[in-house]
C-alpha cells in the first residue's frame, strides 16, 4: 500500500502553518483538519476537540510568541496503525519548532532569542482531513531556554537534540514494506522486555536483546539524553525502575513503522506509583499516569537510537506539584 496521499496531506499542512500568522491560523488548520478533530497534546494543553479550538488555543498562541515561526523536520514517515483494521493510516514527524521568541508564552517571559521547541505529532488520516492529532513537546526544555530551571538537575544530558546519525529519517516515498516489519518486530520485542521490569536477568543483559551497545536515548528535559548501554542503565533506566512501583501494563493507541523508523503513543502509555528519587522529588503514594511518545531508529536488528517525549508536566501535576505555577508563577487548570 502506498501512504504518499496521507505524507502529502501532512506535509501540505504543515506549509501552511509555516505560511501563515496568527491572525489566520485557524483558516489554515481548518483546511486541513476534520472540523470535530480530536487533539492530544501536553500539559496544560491536553485534550482539546475541534479544529477551530485546537488553532485558537494551541497554534495562535504560540505563533504570536514566536516570531518567524519555522520548522525543522528530522523525522517523516506512515503506516497502518497495528492496533486498528488495516487502513487505518497515520503519518508520524518529529523535530523543531522555532523562531525568535518575541512575546510570553504560558507565562514564560520571551528572550528575544532563537528557541526551540522539541516535538514529535501523530496524524490520523482519513479521507482528506486530519481527524486525529497527538503532539507532544517538550515544555520544560522550552523552559530552560528562557533562563528557568524546571526540574532539578537530571541524570542525563540537557541538549538541542538531533534528528537521524544518518540524516535519513525524511521518509518522502514510499519503502519496501518488509524494512518496516522488521522494525515493528525488533519494537515489539523491546517493548515485551521494557514492560514487564522483571526478565530474570541483569538489565544490561536485557538491554543487549534489542539494543545495539552504542545506542543513543534522546529522552526529555528532566531526565535528559544518554548514550551506550551501560550509562543508559546507569543515567536512566535503573533509577527510573527503582523509582516506582505498581506498573501497569503499558497500553497503546497507534503503533506504526516504515523502514528503518517506528513509533508509538498512548494516552496514557501506562501508570506508576512513585516510590521516590525520580527527578529528585519524594514518593506520594499516588498513582501518576505517562503520556508517551516513542520514536526508534532500527539498524539491522536491532534498535540504535530513541527520541522520547513523556509529558512531565502532566504527570507532576497529578501528584500535586504545578511545575509551570512553580516556576513562571501562573497556574495553568
Amino acid at each position: 500500500m502506498s501512504f504518499l496521499p496521507q505524507k502529502h496531506l501532512v506535509l501540505n499542512f504543515y506549509a501552511a502553518l509555516d505560511e501563515t500568522d496568527a491572525e489566520t491560523v485557524v483558516s489554515a488548520v481548518s483546511q486541513f483538519c476534520s472540523p470535530d478533530l480530536l487533539w492530544r497534546g501536553y500539559h496544560p494543553f491536553n485534550e482539546i476537540r475541534g479544529a477551530e479550538s485546537v488553532a485558537t488555543r494551541f497554534w495562535q498562541p504560540l505563533k504570536a510568541s514566536l516570531t518567524g515561526m519555522q520548522r525543522r523536520l528530522d523525522i517523516f514517515f506512515a503506516g497502518d496503525n497495528i492496533y486498528a483494521e488495516p487502513g487505518e493510516v497515520w503519518v508520524c514527524s518529529m523535530g523543531h519548532v522555532m523562531g525568535l521568541f518575541d512575546k510570553p508564552w504560558l507565562g514564560i517571559r520571551p528572550t528575544g532569542k532563537l528557541t526551540f521547541l522539541r516535538y514529535s505529532a501523530f496524524h490520523k488520516i482519513e479521507g482528506d482531513k486530519i481527524t486525529e492529532t497527538a503532539m507532544y513537546f517538550d515544555i520544560p526544555h522550552f523552559m530552560v531556554q528562557a533562563g528557568l530551571s524546571p526540574f532539578p538537575p537530571q541524570t542525563g544530558a540537557q541538549l538541542v537534540q538531533p534528528g537521524p546519525l544518518m540524516h535519513n529519517g525524511l521518509l518522502l516515498e514510499d519503502n519496501d514494506p518488509a524494512e518496516g516489519q522488521k522494525t515493528l518486530a525488533v519494537i515489539d520485542k523491546m517493548a515485551k522486555d521494557l514492560g514487564q521490569w522483571n526478565s530474570g536477568m541483569p538489565l544490561e543483559e536485557e538491554l543487549r536483546r534489542t539494543w545495539h551497545e552504542d545506542m543513543l536515548w534522546w529522552g526529555p528535559t528532566g531526565i535528559g539524553a544518554t548514550y551506550t548501554i551501560p550509562r543508559y542503565a546507569q543515567q536512566h533506566a535503573r533509577p527510573f525502575r527503582t523509582s516506582f512501583a505498581e506498573r501497569s501494563k503499558t497500553k497503546h493507541l497507534c503503533r506504526i513503522g516504515e523502514g528503518q523508523f517506528g513509533a508509538f503513543f498512548g494516552w496514557p502509555n501506562f501508570t506508576a506509583i512513585p516510590t521516590g528519587g525520580f527527578m529528585g522529588m519524594p514518593a506520594t503514594g499516588k498513582p501518576g499516569e505517562f503520556r508517551v511518545i516513542d520514536l526508534y531508529r532500527r539498524e539491522g536488528d536491532k534498535l540504535k537510537e530513541n527520541w522520547i517525549f513523556i509529558d512531565l508536566l502532566h504527570f507532576w501535576k497529578s501528584q500535586g506539584v504545578d511545575i509551570l505555577e512553580r516556576t513562571v508563577g501562573i497556574s495553568q487548570a
